[in-house]
C-alpha cells in the first residue's frame, strides 16, 4: 500500500526547517509564500517577478525544494511572475496528506495548485527529478502547459548505464554520513560542492522517506503525444543518461524538441554554469511565447 511521504524522524525534520528558514535569505527578489491545498496535502510556493510573460512553475530535484533556484530567479523573472514550489511528498514546507499511487497524480496535483492560483497557462522548469515531474505532467494533461524545459532529466530518455546504477546504489548503502554525501556529490556532480548551509538542508532531505516514486523511460509512443514544445538540457558528462540514445530519441519523436549539451558540465550544471542554462531557457520561453501570441 502507498504511504506517506515523511522525515527520518522530528529532530530531522526540525533541522531541516531551521536550515530552511536561513535559506530564504538567499532568495535575491521581493517574494511572497503561500501553502495551498490540494487533495494531496498543502503546497508551499514562492511568487517573484512581475509583467505579462507566461508564468513560469519551477520543479526542484530530489534532496531540493523551492530554494535552490535562487541563483537564476533573477534572470527568470525579469518580465513575468515565476512560482517556485515544494512538491508534496518531497522534503520542504509542503505537507503530504494522500499517497501518490499514479504518475499521473503528479498532474492532478499541479492542476489543483495552478486552479488555486488561477493561471490558466504556463511553462514548467524542472531540474533531474523535477524534471521528470514536469515531463509526466505534460504527457498526463498539457491543457495548461506552453512548453517543458527539463534539466539533466534522469529516466524519461534513456536508463542510466548499469555501472552508473551499481554506483548509485554503492553511495545509498554507504549512508547518509557528511563524507559519503560529498564523495556522491564529487562523482555525480564534480565542480559542485555543498557549504554548510546547503549540507544542513541536504542531509535531513536525502533521509526523507519519499513515497512518491522514481523517474522512469516513456515508451516512443508516450514521446510522440508530448506535444507541447520542449526544451532538454544536459551536461556532456552527464552521468544520469546516455546522451547519444536521448539525442536520437527526441529528433526521432519529438517533434517539438530540442537538445542542448554544454561541454566541461555533468548533473550539476544548472550550479556549474547557472546563468548560462537561466538565459537558454528564457530564450525557448520567450520564443515559444512570442510565436504562441502570433498564432
Amino acid at each position: 500500500m502507498a504511504k506517506i511521504g515523511r522525515f527520518k524522524n522530528d529532530a530531522a525534520r526540525e533541522n531541516f526547517l531551521r536550515a530552511y528558514a536561513e535559506a530564504e535569505a538567499l532568495w535575491p527578489l521581493p517574494a511572497t509564500t503561500m501553502d495551498i491545498a490540494t487533495s494531496l496535502g498543502t503546497t508551499h510556493i514562492r511568487r517573484s517577478g512581475a509583467g505579462e510573460g507566461t508564468p513560469i512553475v519551477l520543479l526542484h530535484n530530489f534532496g531540493g525544494n523551492g530554494l535552490m533556484w535562487h541563483g537564476v530567479i533573477e534572470t527568470f523573472a525579469r518580465d513575468r511572475v515565476v512560482y517556485a514550489l515544494d512538491t508534496v511528498g518531497t522534503a520542504g514546507r509542503s505537507v503530504q496528506t494522500a499517497p501518490l499511487t499514479k504518475e499521473s497524480d503528479f498532474a492532478t496535483w499541479l492542476y489543483e495548485v495552478l486552479e488555486a492560483l488561477d493561471l490558466e497557462r504556463v511553462h514548467l522548469v524542472g531540474y533531474s527529478h523535477g524534471a521528470w515531474h514536469a515531463a509526466a505532467i505534460a504527457l498526463h494533461d498539457s491543457s495548461r502547459i506552453a512548453g517543458i524545459t527539463l534539466i539533466e532529466p534522469g529516466g524519461v530518455f534513456t536508463k542510466p548505464a548499469w555501472k552508473i546504477l551499481f554506483q548509485m546504489i554503492r553511495f545509498g548503502v554507504g549512508g547518509k554520513s557528511e563524507e559519503n554525501l560529498r564523495r556522491m556529490m564529487e562523482w555525480l556532480s564534480p565542480g559542485v560542492t555543498l557549504d554548510p548551509l546547503e549540507q544542513a538542508l541536504v542531509g535531513p532531505a536525502i533521509e526523507y522517506r519519499m513515497k512518491i516514486g522514481w523517474a522512469r523511460v516513456f515508451t516512443d509512443a508516450e514521446l510522440r503525444s508530448l506535444t507541447v514544445p520542449s526544451l532538454t538540457i544536459f551536461g556532456e558528462d552527464s552521468l544520469v543518461a546516455n546522451l547519444e540514445a536521448t539525442s536520437a530519441r527526441i529528433a526521432e519523436h519529438l517533434p517539438h524538441g530540442e537538445l542542448v549539451t554544454y561541454p566541461n558540465t555533468a548533473h550539476g550544471i544548472l550550479f556549474q554554469i547557472p546563468e548560462r542554462i537561466a538565459t537558454r531557457t528564457m530564450e525557448f520561453i520567450a520564443r515559444h511565447d512570442r510565436e504562441s501570441a502570433a498564432r
